[in-house]
């Protein structure tokens, strides 16, 4: 079988006249141009930043431009931004990825942040970088997309897995990376999985003094740099004052410290409310003391959660009650005394006294509470009062979040947050805040007020903190907070201490101190805790990298 083939002569016609013109190809108006194209995309040097004259529209302060510099120049791109609450990790990591595409050496880039996060990164990075970042919503993403922005969970979450994992990433930028710290969980698994070139591993919570999670993170951003974790620990034996460790957290990570910047923060102004609970409250109160009497399975943890939730709510309280009772922890009798206290209860002391000072002023306003059925009530008892408010917890999807933050923004004066408002939330908008319940981990209470006392903001931030009289509210909040004064400007070196514990650690040692035989124990450990922290916020010795040696 033959296939008769014809080829087409048209085009010698056209080249043979291409020729005797010379062609297209020496117009000096095109050659120009081309010429002009290049020159204007060259780079004409490594050293120092050209995005910057590619963002006349973005201000940057000191820090951000040399964190930026030293990722590119010294770290090749592979870093830890370690950076305090508030000064602007997301410009710096957005810089550095502006950067090497301008630079042609990234055009693939996937952004892992909390899924509260997600569109806001993504909004940033168009707004201020020019950036076409995409949010993840339908699979197709991954593939079509070369800059997603997307969450941990949704992204390491079949299907999407396996499509991601099969992308040649040029970049990868983990926001709130201390989550991968620890090296048997799922995360750290599929980050260590995924193919990339640059890497910036992005959190406020510092790693310099743990060698385990240094070199868990390090062996994110550059397998086997530090060898085996054995060899490792052996060599260092826990020794964080080691030379050669302090050499390598200069060579992977950039710490700014909010008292080292240039940036002129406005002031903060604390005030302490001490409540006094009705007659009605202080009966239930004492009811729920009166269980450690009672039942004798009940263990510290599980009667102060009971006293704190006292503090801040009937609701609260009766929520965890029924759940002790259908896991049998309390009986029906055990627990009737305090249900019957709570029956009594017509009032909430508390929420009364965040109602005159909403009241009094008209001004935005960021409420925290530790529970979701406290915040249930403080929203409908402020809506029996003409005040409208709305929520913000954890269990929102990611829309919704966005959706509750700009209700606020323009037309609520008041947002209800549980702990999940704590990280992330950007509300520079606002400039008053109310602690409803404080948390027992400072950390905790500088990242709410990181939420309004951040750059961007233009005012003074006013911070009011709520505790009942004679209940555990009030011991720590004069035992602890007052003490370490954390309230007051910026929190300097406190971290420092606190870094030295999980946040669970510091918290057991706070239940530890609560939980004793004596009112003068507790107070003997909350002060012992305290004057440590005090210590160390006032600044001892320093190394040479300005942290406490």
């Amino acid at each position: 079988m033959y296939i008769d083939i014809h080829f087409s002569t048209d085009w010698e016609e056209k080249f043979k006249k291409a020729l005797d013109d010379e062609g297209p190809w020496s117009s000096w108006e095109m050659y120009r141009l081309a010429y002009e194209a290049e020159k204007h995309k060259a780079v004409p040097s490594f050293d120092g930043l050209v995005a910057t004259s590619h963002l006349p529209q973005l201000s940057l302060y000191d820090h951000q431009w040399e964190t930026a510099r030293r990722v590119v120049e010294d770290m090749n791109g592979k870093a830890i931004l370690a950076d305090e609450v508030g000064l602007g990790k997301t410009i710096e990591a957005g810089l550095v990825l502006k950067e090497y595409m301008i630079r042609g050496l990234v055009k693939k880039a996937l952004i892992l942040a909390p899924a509260s996060l997600v569109n806001q990164w993504a909004q940033e990075l168009n707004e201020k970088f020019n950036i076409p970042a995409v949010p993840q919503k339908k699979s197709y993403v991954w593939e079509r997309c070369d800059v997603v922005v997307a969450s941990m969970d949704a992204a390491k979450r079949s299907p999407h897995r396996d499509i991601v994992l099969e992308q040649p990433y040029d970049m990868i930028i983990i926001d709130e990376a201390h989550k991968l710290k620890n090296t048997k969980t799922k995360n750290y698994a599929f980050i260590k999985s995924l193919k990339k070139r640059f890497c910036l591993l992005l959190t406020a919570t510092p790693v310099q003094n743990r060698i385990e999670e240094l070199f868990h993170l390090v062996s994110i951003l550059k397998p086997g740099h530090l060898g085996d974790e054995k060899s490792f620990k052996d060599q260092y034996k826990g020794d964080q004052s080691n030379e050669d460790i302090q050499a390598l957290v200069q060579n992977v990570m950039v710490r700014n410290r909010r008292d080292n910047t240039n940036v002129n923060w406005t002031k903060r102004h604390v005030e302490n409310n001490h409540v006094k609970m009705s007659d009605e409250e202080r009966a239930m109160y004492d009811a729920v003391c009166n269980l450690k009497q009672t039942v004798q399975e009940l263990h510290g943890f599980s009667l102060t959660t009971l006293q704190r939730e006292a503090c801040s709510s009937k609701e609260a309280l009766g929520v965890t009650l029924s759940n002790m009772m259908k896991k049998g922890i309390l009986s029906e009798e055990q627990a009737t005394p305090v249900v019957q206290a709570m029956q009594a209860v017509k009032t909430n002391a508390k929420a009364e006294q965040v109602l005159k000072q909403l009241q009094a002023s008209s001004e935005k306003t960021i409420i925290f509470t530790e529970y979701r059925a406290t915040q249930l009530f403080l929203q409908w008892f402020l809506s029996q009062h003409k005040i409208r408010s709305v929520p913000f917890r954890g269990g929102f999807k990611r829309s919704k979040k966005d959706w509750m933050r700009m209700l606020f923004r323009d037309h609520a004066q008041v947002m209800i947050a549980t702990e999940a408002g704590g990280e992330g939330l950007n509300l520079q908008f606002c400039h008053h805040m109310i602690n409803y319940d404080l948390p027992w981990n400072p950390m905790r209470v500088e990242q709410r007020i990181g939420r309004i006392h951040r750059l961007g903001q233009k005012e003074d931030v006013h911070i009011t903190n709520y505790a009942i009289d004679n209940t555990v509210e009030q011991r720590i909040l004069n035992l602890l907070y007052d003490k370490i004064a954390m309230f007051e400007g910026v929190i300097g070196r406190l971290d420092d201490i606190l870094e030295r514990y999980s946040g669970q650690e510091l918290e057991k040692y706070v239940e530890d101190a609560l939980d004793s035989d004596t009112e003068g124990e507790t107070r003997v450990k909350l002060h012992h805790l305290s004057e440590l922290m005090n210590q160390e916020n006032k600044g001892g010795g320093q190394d040479g990298t300005g942290r406490s040696s």
